[in-house]
């Protein structure tokens, strides 16, 4: 893609989040053909937007290419959050482990190691919220997802942990609830068992990209599956030892 489809592409996307409006998708000039290409349709979907991203969700499977979205600031909650269903229409809920940075690790040549990234983060439970651009988000291929974001529209986060390294963070036991009822009780469910290498390839992306700031967040990828709720419902997730969080979509 050229920088004029990158910001076709980004255009559709900055005027479905301002209107509301679900796109059909992206058109055939302007679909993303690697991971590459979708970073670069998120990216300019934030300079047309003008926010500060606050925080990033981020995938690394251990067999494919590392991915990352951008979450903006003013999207973020600490916990117990009340957030409107209609900033969230789809009301989607992932129970995940998250982490905070508590200083810069800025742009450099060579990768962070997992040791540097660990000693800079604290850990807690946190909630993604999640909401799709397009119209049927299920048959979207994932670079398009991926260019949106990979549909994210808020997030919800416990008091960080500082004392979180002697965790086995694939190991806890996590309890999700809705509307007061448990819904989910399991140990692990990450879909890795490793989120802090999740937020360590995040870093790894974005110190190209400027590194990262204290007081962003990285949240690695969901323990609990995709769920939907409706306006109305809260959603509460635990993990043993490490904190709750909790949010109600209000109408």
């Amino acid at each position: 893609m050229d920088m004029q489809q990158i910001n076709r592409a980004a255009a559709l996307l900055v005027g479905a989040r301002r209107s509301g409006t679900l796109l059909d998708g992206l058109s055939a000039d302007a679909t993303p053909a690697s991971v590459a290409e979708g970073h670069a349709i998120q990216d300019a979907v934030t300079a047309a937007l003008g926010k500060p991203v606050g925080a990033f969700k981020a995938m690394a499977p251990p067999n494919g290419e590392p991915t990352r979205g951008v979450i903006y600031a003013d999207t973020i909650h600490p916990s117990p959050a009340r957030v409107p269903a209609a900033e969230v229409p789809q009301c989607g809920v992932e129970g995940e482990v998250a982490f905070v940075f508590l200083r810069d690790l800025p742009a450099r040549s060579t990768p962070y190691s997992r040791d540097e990234v660990a000693v800079a983060v604290a850990a807690c439970a946190a909630i993604e919220l999640v909401s799709s651009r397009y119209r049927d988000f299920a048959s979207a291929s994932a670079l398009v997802k991926l260019a949106d974001s990979i549909a994210n529209a808020a997030f919800v986060h416990a008091t960080p942990l500082a004392e979180w390294r002697d965790l086995d963070l694939g190991k806890l036991n996590v309890t999700l609830t809705v509307n007061g009822e448990t819904v989910l009780e399991q140990i692990g469910g990450h879909a890795t068992g490793d989120p802090l290498g999740v937020a360590v390839a995040l870093v790894n992306m974005w110190r190209e990209q400027g590194g990262v700031r204290a007081g962003q967040f990285v949240t690695c990828g969901s323990y609990t599956g995709l769920r939907y709720l409706k306006p109305g419902d809260t959603c509460g997730v635990s993990f043993a030892d490490l904190g709750s969080a909790s949010v109600q979509f209000t109408g």
